[in-house]
């Protein structure tokens, strides 16, 4: 599967957002030491309804917030922050987050971390394991199978089923849900929900490949270094890059596996029709 190239002139949104902020849908917040933080409102669903602004956000990992980062962070007045990465990330970059905030730990790969994704940060400067576990198309074929992952295993349907259903509740928002880069897990999560709100899938998509704008500043300098130990920067484009197969394929485990997107929320995740509709009454408002 070829990789796409993806710029900003490419999947440049001109949905203009309801709410309390004037950015397009999809847009960063402009917090520099997390450039992936964005809201997932001002979408419209095939219906007519618009995803809510301020209500609930996505972002990379949270741990360099500090300064006028950290107050921005504040003004967003976001309650809960849940977690969705692995044991290890989290105890090498520990949240730092506003006094009284709730923080809650969803695990999405839990004690499935394995192979070449336990590897990862060796692969970043060792060009010789970066050929091994992701040339000849294996990174393809490794990112591909993970974004199943996301759908099938127990610990991801756990962790989703806990934040879709802290979301589900008034008392937790404005939340805000991340990984380490705001890409994988977390673009799972943001494509699920605004399929189920009814988002289409074009949309949907477009949202998914902005993480390419804003993770540059993160991606760069780490295809610069691997370059200048000798390896090929192409090899670290299935993990480091926004790929659209990834998330068709994760879409077609849903199918698959539960039928429809709501199949997979009440029995893949056990959020059932009440919770669905909570989730649509508190996130949709008529446009």
């Amino acid at each position: 599967m070829p990789l796409r190239d993806v710029d900003a002139a490419q999947i440049s949104l001109t949905i203009q957002r309801s709410g309390h902020t004037s950015t397009s849908a999809g847009e960063s917040q402009g917090i520099s030491s997390a450039p992936n933080l964005r809201d997932i409102g001002g979408y419209l669903t095939r219906d007519g309804h618009r995803v809510r602004t301020g209500i609930v956000y996505r972002s990379s990992a949270l741990h360099q917030l500090a300064g006028g980062d950290a107050a921005a962070f504040a003004r967003l007045g976001i309650r809960t922050v849940y977690d969705l990465r692995s044991d290890p990330e989290r105890q090498a970059q520990a949240e730092q987050l506003p006094k009284g905030t709730n923080y809650v730990v969803a695990d999405v790969i839990g004690g499935a971390v394995r192979g070449g994704f336990a590897q990862l940060t060796e692969m970043l400067t060792n060009p010789a394991l970066a050929r091994e576990l992701l040339g000849d198309g294996r990174g393809i074929s490794m990112w591909t199978d993970l974004y199943r992952d996301f759908v099938r295993l127990d610990s991801a349907r756990d962790a989703y089923r806990r934040l879709f259903t802290g979301i589900a509740g008034e008392v937790n928002r404005p939340a805000l849900y991340h990984c380490s880069t705001g890409k994988d897990r977390t673009g799972w999560a943001t494509a699920a929900l605004l399929l189920l709100l009814d988002v289409p899938y074009e949309l949907v998509m477009k949202d998914f490949l902005r993480s390419a704008i804003y993770l540059r500043p993160l991606v760069e300098p780490m295809t610069d270094a691997f370059a200048a130990q000798g390896g090929d920067p192409e090899l670290l484009q299935p993990f480091l890059g926004i790929v659209p197969g990834y998330l068709d394929a994760a879409r077609d485990e849903v199918s698959r596996s539960f039928g429809t997107i709501e199949g997979y929320f009440a029995v893949g995740l056990n959020v059932d029709a009440t919770m669905q509709k909570a989730l649509r009454e508190a996130l949709l408002v008529r446009d």
